[in-house]
């Protein structure tokens, strides 16, 4: 009897306990996978095999193993090993396991389980059968075989789960794999039956962030995914604690992203508290209300970043409709050259041979070759000298040049607020206000996005022309405005009278 009790490994806790840890915190049989590898990853393992049949689970790894006081420490909950130990030996890691009831989640799943392990000379087996646990009181002892030390086996740990009562998804076991294991961890490999478990790419644009604090860093990325058909049930930002997924939250971007299923992406902070299930933080703590004070600073940060985002793709329409209103305005202002600014006078084809034509000298008195030299240059000083208004752009602005005359006049559709001007010349530059009430209404559909456009341009162009008379600048933009669209018109009827 004293020979049985010294070749087993003595298990002390409540049964109830044992239930309420195997059955509540770890309902979903996943779970035990993801416990496994991480105690491997704990073990500096740098391989860990998973495979997963139709009545059994093997986790086998090539980590540090265990010897008789590894064991024992192995099936005893609330060990401070880890705790007294956060680093692992080999590979400096911080270890994940903190409680030591990952083991018993397989009470769960199956009902029967093995535990192999080598480490130098040691080398041994241990068996635990449910019915006999069933069985038992308040304490049990599981059994254990020490076998001969085989020099041709490399060190580590192999678990075997027999009859298992759960069928298991390949793809829900991956994907759980590569939210709650460190898959990306150098020195560290995952094979799911045979299949490198590796982390998603997920395209799209990615803004990293990485903040101190008195109690340690937060870092990640959030990424705006490109695709819009996403799964919903993937959304949101993994919030990490030693490369371990805990929870997904949003930080409040699903208020400022149209569809939240596009927002992804993580953030780590090793310092927060998490509960004993590992599905949530433990909240009333300082970490954890400096943890959210970071989010809201780096989420208001990025909030103009989102702003550009949502510009990418309605800029290429934008584009498109002002080389379009350009060309139509180009064409008017050709059949119109009275109406044109100085600067904007269509020049002849052989402009280049004679000089400036359309140019009409303001000069009262009569100036000599030289001095006519002299005062060009003069006034070239002068203009050099001058410092034009510049409106700071962002990225997104749209900035088309519509190249007629010597200098041309550049259309900038940009943000300005929805209390700002509708539109606005500065020297050449005529500014759309996209904020504007009126742009955002008139930008629903094409056609009159493009004849508000058209609008606006003809309005500031006949300004230039005539600053001191609006009535007439007003009068000459609706013949603009007219031959403008109607030019369109008459192409069309070109087009289907050939």
């Amino acid at each position: 009897m004293e020979n049985n009790i010294r070749n087993t490994i003595e298990v002390t806790v409540d049964k109830s306990h044992i239930v309420t840890i195997g059955e509540r915190l770890y309902g979903e049989s996943v779970e035990l996978i993801r416990e496994l590898i991480n105690n491997a990853y704990d073990a500096d393992a740098s391989e860990v095999k998973v495979t997963i049949n139709e009545d059994s689970i093997i986790v086998e790894d090539d980590g540090s193993g265990m010897d008789l006081d590894g064991l024992k420490q192995y099936f005893n909950i609330g060990s401070t090993l880890k705790k007294n130990s956060p680093k692992s030996p080999k590979f400096a890691r911080d270890r994940i396991g903190e409680f030591g009831i990952g083991k018993f989640a397989t009470l769960s799943a199956c009902s029967h389980f093995e535990v192999w392990t080598k480490k130098g000379d040691f080398q041994a087996r241990v068996i635990f059968d449910k019915k006999d646990w069933q069985k038992s009181r308040d304490k049990w002892h599981i059994p254990l075989e020490i076998e001969e030390t085989d020099p041709h086996l490399k060190d580590g740990t192999k678990v075997t789960l027999k009859g298992i009562n759960k069928k298991f998804d390949l793809h829900e076991v991956e994907r759980r794999i590569i939210e709650t294991v460190p898959v990306k961890a150098p020195n560290f490999s995952v094979f799911l039956n045979g299949h490198k478990v590796n982390a998603k790419f997920i395209p799209g644009h990615k803004i990293p962030f990485l903040e101190g604090t008195e109690y340690g860093i937060v870092y990640g990325e959030i990424i705006i995914t490109s695709q819009l058909d996403q799964d919903i049930t993937e959304a949101g930002i993994e919030c990490k604690v030693k490369q371990v997924t805990i929870t997904r939250d949003f930080f409040g971007l699903q208020d400022l992203v149209k569809n939240i299923a596009r927002i992804k992406g993580e953030v780590n902070a090793d310092f927060l508290t998490i509960t004993s299930d590992r599905t949530g933080f433990i909240k009333d703590t300082p970490q954890y209300t400096k943890f959210l004070e970071v989010m809201r600073q780096v989420i208001n940060r990025i909030k103009p970043v989102l702003d550009e985002l949502s510009d990418y793709k309605e800029n290429k329409r934008v584009r498109r409709a002002l080389t379009e209103v350009l060309e139509k305005v180009k064409n008017a202002l050709i059949l119109n050259p009275d109406y044109c600014p100085e600067g904007l006078i269509p020049l002849a084809e052989s402009a280049s041979d004679v000089g400036e034509p359309g140019y009409i000298s303001q000069a009262k008195d009569k100036i000599s070759p030289i001095n006519k030299e002299q005062k060009t240059e003069t006034e070239q000083k002068k203009k050099r000298k001058r410092k034009p208004t510049v409106k700071k752009l962002t990225p997104t602005a749209v900035i088309k040049k519509l190249k007629l005359g010597q200098q041309g006049v550049s259309c900038c559709i940009e943000h300005f607020g929805p209390d700002a001007q509708e539109c606005f010349t500065e020297g050449t530059i005529i500014y759309i206000n996209r904020d504007h009430p009126l742009y955002q209404k008139e930008a629903q559909k094409k056609d009159t996005y493009v004849l508000h456009i058209a609008r606006l341009l003809t309005q500031e162009i006949c300004l230039m022309k005539e600053p001191r008379n609006p009535r007439q600048a007003f009068q000459r933009q609706s013949k603009l405005l007219r031959d403008a669209l109607i030019e369109k018109e008459k192409n069309n009827l070109n087009r289907l009278a050939t």
